[in-house]
């Protein structure tokens, strides 16, 4: 018998595969418990027309990171620190400090998609990476300056 998975199911396949199974495991348990259904002329359409939704919707989503990822290349986050008389900072910058800043500028960026390969805790210039999608990746400038 021929299923389509329409959830994972370990070792046996994933949403959207189309595998041959055996009569009873289809019908007593995969088409039973809602994790598969016979892969039927209507069922593989829907299948096709779902699968073009969600390349629809993945390509959107890529084209907005894209416009996203030039506006952000043209942006700089300067942030005022303190320092001690050896000029080293209290702390250091964090993701999260990072986002907030960016959401004041109406970018909504989650601290998660922010990628800090080094720690921003002295005074100076980083380019530090953004991941907007899968694939696209940003980078913002951030300027580390003594507060007056």
């Amino acid at each position: 018998m021929k299923v389509i998975f329409i959830k994972d199911v370990p070792k046996q396949g994933k949403k959207g595969e189309i595998k041959e199974v055996a009569d009873g495991y289809g019908k007593n348990y995969l088409i039973k418990h809602n994790l598969a259904v016979l892969a039927t002329k209507e069922a593989l359409n829907r299948l096709e027309q779902e699968k073009q939704q969600s390349q629809a919707e993945e390509e959107k989503n890529i084209k907005q990171a894209k416009q996203i990822k030039e506006k952000l290349s043209k942006e700089k986050l300067i942030f005022k620190v303190a320092v001690g008389e050896k000029g080293q900072m209290f702390g250091a910058i964090s993701s999260k400090q990072i986002a907030e800043q960016l959401k004041d500028k109406q970018y909504q960026i989650d601290k998660k998609q922010i990628k800090l390969t080094e720690t921003l805790n002295q005074l100076g210039t980083y380019q530090i990476e953004l991941e907007l999608h899968k694939k696209v990746t940003a980078f913002l400038t951030i300027e580390l300056v003594q507060e007056d």
